[in-house]
């Protein structure tokens, strides 16, 4: 990306937004935050993820955009995945139901153009992102994993002492990290 756009960052989770958000700043993009998160089991665990990334976008100054939770309709959208290893088949179709939503999100506020902070982590293949996001015309395919960007997650959660969760978020995930 060279010149300035107003983009729209599906977030995961606040220490994963806080170093993205932090980068797309510095190179002058307007940012809005979408928070689309029902592979997130159970829901009392999704609700500290939002609280804190609620929290994260108070401090940036940056609006939020709320997706509804609906975990029945997302297991729905995986259903025969559900014993596939973590950086599956499971896993892809979990990105593109996400990347969908915000697609149709950055349509219907017309944002220039839309990343996710799915690419920080160190659990996720960007590879697979780019690749279902090539299929959404606006999709910035932006590997936040660069330039420290782990390392910055863990600093900028401590700064602005932001939740962090022991596992990616869906209960599949959650049985493997047990």
């Amino acid at each position: 990306m060279s010149e300035p756009k107003k983009i729209l960052v599906h977030i995961c989770c606040a220490p994963c937004a806080a170093p993205s958000a932090e980068r797309l700043l510095l190179d002058g993009h307007e940012v809005g935050f979408y928070f689309s998160n029902s592979n997130i089991h159970p829901e009392q665990e999704y609700r500290k993820r939002l609280d804190a990334a609620r929290k994260l976008a108070g401090i940036l100054d940056v609006i939020i955009e709320e997706d509804e939770y609906d975990h029945e309709q997302w297991l729905k959208h995986i259903q025969g995945l559900e014993n596939e290893p973590e950086k599956g088949a499971r896993c892809a179709k979990c990105f593109e139901y996400s990347l969908r939503r915000t697609a149709e999100m950055a349509d219907r506020y017309g944002y220039d153009a839309f990343c996710t902070t799915l690419t920080l982590s160190p659990h996720k293949v960007s590879r697979t992102i780019f690749e279902i996001g090539a299929d959404f015309p606006r999709f910035e395919p932006i590997d936040f994993k660069k330039k420290n960007g782990f390392l910055r997650s863990i600093q900028l959660s401590k700064e602005y002492d932001l939740y962090r969760q022991s596992y990616c978020g869906c209960e599949f995930s959650q049985r493997r990290n047990a």
